[in-house]
Formats: C-alpha cells, sequence, structure tokens
C-alpha cells in the first residue's frame, strides 16, 4: 500500500476546521465527474498528470474501469493551497447513472458542497436535476463546472459568442433548478454568478479549466481560449488554466468550512433537541464535544471486514472507542481510524469533528446509522433516516448451478445487501431461489459481476429480469373479522388507502416509526388531516408505505399480542393476495378485538392468521388494484427524428409530457411503464441514428390499465407457480 507524503500533513490540518472542505461530484452520468476528479488528484500529486483522464482513479472497483462507469462512491482527501494557506478538501466521487442514485444520496450526508458537472453539449439533463434536487434536501452548496467545452470548439464548431450563448443558457437552467429546489434562504443566496467564480469552464479530457476572476486575471478572454483550440494549442491552455486549480480555488472561496455549514445543516438533517449538549455540539462542530458519526457508506474488505465510512459532526473518535450504533442498538469496538485515499485507507490514531473517518470493527453497522459513545446513548436523537428516490423495480432471480456452492452465494449476497441497501435481496420461500431487486437492469448487471467477484466464479443460474408491481386498493371498507384457528381469539379491522400527503410524509421520511408518537400525531394532524387520537395510535409504518394503527380504546390483552400483530402485518404487506407482490399505501386500522386471557391460546399461531384473515378479506373487497412503476424519460433529440421516437414511445404505451424546441433540437419529456423499456435504449439509438442525449428515472407507481390487469396478475401468478386465479374475500372468511 502506498504511503501518501500528504498523508501526515493531512492528518495535522483535519483539526484546523476553518480549512477543512468536504465536496463531491454530481452529474448526469457521462457527464465527465471522475475524469474530473483525476485531475484533482493529479494536482495534489496522488497520480501521475500523464494518466489523468484516463486513468480513471477513482473508479477503483474493476468493472468501473471496464465500463468506464462509476458505481461506488469513493473517497480522498487532497490538499490544496490558496492565498498561502494550505486546505484539506475531502473529495466523495459519485456515480451518475439513475441506477445508482442510493450511493449518491448516501454521500450527499457527509458533503458540504457540490460539484455539479454538466457536459456543454447535452446541457442540464435528467440526472443533473435528481442530483441537485437531493442536493438542495440535504442542504448541499452546489457549484456548477460546465465541462467538455472543445466540443463546441471542434465538433460542433461554435463561434465565442455561440459558446457563450450555450454555457449562459446552462447557467440558466442550472440556476433555474436551484429556485425550485432550494429552500426559502437559499434560493438567492446559492445561485451561481461567474463573475463571482462560483462557475467553471473547462475539459476535464484535456486538463485545463479557468472560472471568470482566473481568466481576467490573465489579461484573456474566452475568445482567446477558442483561437487556442482552432491551433492544436492544448499544451499552452493546460499550462496556463490548469483545471485542478480552478476547481479547488472555487470549492475554497465558495463551499463553507465545516464549522459554518453545520449551522443550517444540522438543524435540517437532525431532528433532535437543536438546545440540548448534543445538539449544540454539533451545531458549532464541537472536536471536544459528545461523539458523533452519521454513517454514510459500508463496504466489506475482504481481509479487514466491513469498513464503516461517515462524517464526524461533533467529538474526536479514537481507537479503541466503544461506540454504540442507535437503530443497529449494538456496541462495537473501534479497531482502527483511518482516512480514505481512493482505494487505501491511511491509518490514524484520531480524527475530529468536520471530517470524513473510516472505521474498522464495528460489524454490525449499516449505512444511514447514528455512532455514539455508549454513555450518550440515551440522549442521541438519530440522523432521520436516509430517503432513497427510487423504489428497486426489476428483480430477478438466481441460484448456483451447484448446491455446494450456495455457501459461497449466501455469504456473497449478504456482504452486497450490507453495502448497497438499494438492493433488494429475498429468498422465495416455495421455490428457494434468491431473488434480486434492483433499480434498473444495470443496476442488476453490476450486481451480478459483483457476485462473480466475490464468489471466485461459481457458475449461477438466473432467470431473465422482470418487472416488480405493488398491489393497492381504492375503496375503505370494514368492519372485517378475523377468527384464530382455535376460535378463542377474534380482531376486527378496517382498511383504506392512505391519502396522498401521508404517503409524501412517510417517502420523504418526515414520519417514520422511529419517531415519538406525539410529535408524529402532531405532524399528522396538521400536514395530513388525522384524528390526533387515531395517529397516537400507530403501531407500525412499513418500509412499503402502509401503516397499522390500534384505534381500540382500553381492551383487554392489546398490549400483550401487539408484537405479533406487527409481525403479521408485515408479513401480509409483503406479500399481497392479488400476486404475492407487495402492497403499497393501505392503512389498516384494529377497531375492535376479543382476546382469550390465557397465554396459550393467544399465541403467534392464533392471532397471525386471524390478522391475515381479516386485513386480506378487507384488501380483496376494497376495489384490488395492480400499480406498476413508471419511467419518467428525459431526452434532447434533432428535429428531424422527432416523429420516430414519439412513435416509439406510443408504442410502449408511454405518454409524452412536455415538448420544448431549443434551437434544432427538441427537448422531450415522457414517462414510459418499466415493462416498455427493457429494448428502449437500442430502439432509442437506432431511430436517432445515435444523436439523442436521454436519461431515465424513477417516477411513479401507476395503475395498470384495467384491459391488461387480469392478464398480467395471471402471468405473475404462473410465474411464481401460483394458482393462476387470485383468492376471493370469502376465502379468508372463518366458519
Amino acid at each position: 500500500m502506498p504511503k501518501y507524503k500528504q498523508t501526515e500533513e493531512i492528518v495535522k490540518l483535519m483539526s484546523n476546521k476553518l480549512n477543512v472542505r468536504n465536496i463531491g461530484t454530481l452529474a448526469h452520468v457521462d457527464h465527465g465527474k471522475t475524469t474530473l476528479s483525476d485531475s484533482l488528484l493529479a494536482g495534489a500529486g496522488l497520480i501521475s498528470q500523464k494518466i489523468a483522464a484516463q486513468a480513471l482513479a477513482l473508479d477503483y472497483v474493476e468493472i468501473e474501469q471496464l465500463r468506464q462507469m462509476t458505481v461506488k462512491a469513493a473517497n480522498v482527501s487532497l490538499l490544496h493551497e490558496r492565498n498561502g494557506q494550505n486546505y484539506v478538501i475531502n473529495l466523495v466521487d459519485t456515480p451518475g447513472h439513475v441506477d445508482f442514485t442510493g450511493h449518491v444520496t448516501r454521500s450527499l450526508r457527509v458533503m458540504d458542497g457540490g460539484i455539479c458537472v454538466v457536459d456543454s453539449v447535452e446541457g442540464v439533463m435528467t440526472q443533473t436535476e435528481t442530483v441537485l434536487r437531493q442536493g438542495m434536501d440535504e442542504r448541499v452548496r452546489p457549484l456548477l463546472y460546465i465541462n467538455k467545452i472543445d466540443r463546441l470548439i471542434k465538433e460542433l464548431r461554435l463561434t465565442p459568442q455561440e459558446v457563450q450563448e450555450r454555457l449562459l443558457k446552462i447557467i440558466r437552467d442550472f440556476n433555474s433548478l436551484i429556485e425550485t429546489y432550494a429552500d426559502p434562504e437559499f434560493k438567492e443566496k446559492w445561485k451561481v454568478n461567474p463573475n463571482k467564480g462560483q462557475v467553471a469552464f473547462g475539459s476535464a479530457l484535456h486538463k485545463w479549466g479557468f472560472t471568470l476572476p482566473i481568466i481576467a486575471s490573465k489579461g484573456m478572454k474566452f475568445s482567446d481560449i477558442v483561437d487556442a483550440y482552432n491551433k492544436g494549442d492544448i499544451e499552452r491552455l493546460q499550462k496556463e488554466f490548469p483545471l485542478h486549480v480552478a476547481i479547488l480555488d472555487m470549492v475554497v472561496d465558495h463551499v463553507p468550512n465545516p464549522v459554518e455549514a453545520q449551522k443550517y445543516r444540522i438543524p435540517k438533517i437532525w431532528k433532535g433537541e437543536i438546545n440540548s449538549p448534543i445538539g449544540q455540539a454539533m451545531l458549532n462542530c464541537d472536536e471536544n464535544g459528545p461523539l458523533v458519526i452519521c454513517v454514510n457508506k459500508v463496504i466489506v474488505d475482504p481481509h479487514a471486514g466491513p469498513v464503516v465510512t461517515g462524517r464526524v459532526f461533533s467529538g474526536t473518535v479514537h481507537e479503541g472507542d466503544i461506540l454504540y450504533g442507535l437503530m443497529a442498538k449494538t456496541e462495537g469496538r473501534v479497531q482502527q481510524v483511518s482516512l480514505y485515499m481512493g482505494p487505501y485507507r491511511e491509518i490514524t490514531p484520531s480524527i475530529s469533528a468536520g471530517n470524513i473517518v473510516a472505521l474498522l470493527g464495528m460489524e454490525n453497522i449499516r449505512a444511514g446509522e447514528t455512532l455514539v459513545r455508549t454513555q450518550d446513548k440515551d440522549k442521541m436523537y438519530p440522523f432521520e433516516k436516509m430517503k432513497y428516490i427510487s423504489d428497486p423495480v426489476v428483480t430477478m432471480a438466481i441460484e448456483p448451478k451447484y448446491s455446494r456452492d450456495l455457501p459461497k452465494l449466501i455469504d456473497a449476497l449478504h456482504k452486497m445487501a450490507i453495502e448497497d441497501p438499494t438492493l433488494s435481496i429475498k429468498i422465495n420461500q416455495e421455490t428457494g431461489e434468491y431473488l434480486i431487486a434492483g433499480m434498473g437492469s444495470l443496476h442488476l448487471e453490476i450486481a451480478l459481476w459483483d457476485l462473480n467477484q466475490r464468489t471466485g466464479g461459481i457458475e449461477i443460474t438466473t432467470t431473465p429480469p422482470i418487472v416488480v408491481y405493488r398491489e393497492s386498493l381504492t375503496k375503505a371498507l370494514g368492519p372485517f373479522e378475523g377468527k384464530s384457528p382455535n376460535k378463542h381469539n377474534r380482531l376486527y379491522v378496517t382498511v383504506e388507502p392512505l391519502n396522498e400527503k401521508t404517503m409524501e410524509l412517510i417517502q420523504q421520511g418526515v414520519i417514520h416509526e422511529d419517531m415519538d408518537p406525539r410529535e408524529r400525531a402532531k405532524i399528522l394532524r396538521e400536514q395530513a388531516g388525522w384524528d390526533t387520537d387515531v395517529a397516537r395510535g400507530i403501531w407500525a409504518i412499513d418500509s412499503y408505505v402502509n401503516v397499522l394503527v390500534d384505534a381500540t380504546k382500553g381492551l383487554q390483552y392489546m398490549r400483550e399480542i401487539k408484537d405479533t400483530v406487527i409481525q403479521a402485518f408485515r408479513l401480509n404487506v409483503a406479500e399481497g393476495p392479488l400476486a404475492r407482490e407487495p402492497i403499497r399505501g393501505l392503512l389498516v386500522k384494529i377497531v375492535d378485538a376479543n382476546v382469550h386471557e390465557d397465554p396459550a391460546h393467544r399465541g403467534p399461531a392464533q392471532i397471525m392468521p386471524a390478522m391475515r384473515d381479516a386485513m386480506f378479506q378487507g384488501f380483496l373487497s376494497a376495489n384490488p388494484i395492480l400499480l406498476e412503476p413508471i419511467m419518467k424519460l428525459d431526452m434532447k433529440v434533432p428535429q428531424d427524428f422527432l416523429g420516430s421516437v414519439t412513435r416509439i414511445i406510443a408504442g410502449k404505451r408511454g405518454k409524452i409530457i412536455s415538448l420544448e424546441q431549443i434551437d434544432q433540437t427538441m427537448h422531450l419529456v415522457a414517462e414510459i411503464p418499466v415493462a416498455e423499456t427493457f429494448d428502449l435504449s437500442d430502439q432509442l439509438r437506432s431511430a436517432t441514428a445515435g444523436k439523442a442525449f436521454w436519461g431515465t428515472e424513477f417516477a411513479r407507481w401507476s395503475p395498470v390499465p384495467s384491459s391488461m390487469i387480469a392478464e398480467t396478475i395471471r402471468k405473475i401468478r404462473e410465474r411464481k407457480g401460483l394458482p393462476p386465479e387470485p383468492p376471493k374475500p370469502e376465502d379468508f372468511m372463518s366458519m
């Protein structure tokens, strides 16, 4: 493992919080984030200038090198000198493809500033908007780097005036997104102004870049850049305007240090009591305060085990500390403290507030966890659950070709689930197959490659990717009775669709299962119109956006059966009765119950069937529907090919949401069911002669058309080995 000469100096500087910057690169896929990062690493002396832009140094996972695409966030700490002072810049390189937005979401929690990279030809694209929206949610200060200026000059042969008009439009579009998504106090403050050096321009591939203050200080104009390119004098540009200087100067000048950033970020991303000692310590980034680490990533080192990475928001972590995970409710001893230098970890005795740390020894910790010292576990409120903007919508079944390889497969899948919480892994109890669900077909392709590497290349059988559906209902009905098999217990429940506002609050993490019931009830009453007593009776909020409420008053033995009822509720919504797909948007209220006084007669074997029968009777009676995932397609296509594109969209049950002309290009936004998108890229590429740019992202869940629902349910059930017809309400009525 190389020992970087900067490491010792970086560790010393980390204690000077005013000279620390925590940043990340954010962008649409293939706009040049990792190529930019190469230039930054080269400027810091971590890789050779000769291989920068080809090294893809932060793409240290082999498939990233093969595909030239970043799929896992990587960290590195850099040194940069500005106006005679040294600064530590903790850089996180993040993925741009929509299938890996979970990594982006987790990375944002540890950043204070984001360099948004935009291709000068493609402009602001779907994923640019997505990552910027995510950044605004986390109060991450955006800066703009417009990349691939060389393409405007050499490929499109634009005049200096036309180049500047193109760049000004990108800046306007970018600021429009900030206006749309930023909190009110930052809408104007965070808009980027090129005259203030908040926008950089350049070519990451050719390793040059500048801000307007830099080019003005050299007595040059934009037309001089165009002239240099037309003369092929790229080396002069590299020498006059090294890209890493432009970017890192911009970061030092305009990204807030941790002390400043945490004052406005903590109240947004942490819902505890700000005036408590812990709240004040985080607000002030106090290295002597109680230790708080927010975990954004866990990777499994084949030799060292789980490596937990996170932001130290207060206190100082040392080797040997015993830390407690608030969500896992478990503690572990820190065996090693280190900072990341790309794929390597550099060991250090301690790391203080305002910095990013990597820890060994925390075996049961997962991304999103909050770590504190054991004595503070009852004083600390965990960070709100991080929100992932997409649901896994494509799945496949996998199994080893030879049964002897099953232990290897299970172990590898377990480690993959630790590292990527957006990858859903479960076992099909009927077939024994393992099911992997991801954000898209590329996500699954990468997962299979990763699985092959982890298992040493064992032979694995897979099914073709299939779409994941959801079950829901459209009516409110009840009560429905569920009897236990011994007839000694009866549960009475009503079912109804959750209102849209409640679902929105759950999806945004504003309300969740672990929060104080009184605070949750207050939010639901004020923002979603809930009755206070009903809201206080919430027993469970599950990951598929379903809610269970105990609406009974003073009934005996309800407390004793509570855990069993919640367990039954979770199992029922995980596999609905229509097609064994997860239920979404369901509100179940227990309105009455007769529970046997003898514990022997009210055990799980009695209560769980009663809960299932009552729920499924109601669900199947309340006009159940099937929901399918819908993808948003954001596309820029030359006018000549618009007709071909619209025909493809229409042929895939899609609909056009908006259409706008920009010069000779049409900007089209459409929605298409995921079930129709498996060959979409090939068709669009063929129909546009490769001249269109597009991106996709998960949009929403939408009812399957009534003309297709019966056939869709039948196909899903047959695929799962179930009888072709779904059950009827009377099938769950006890005699």
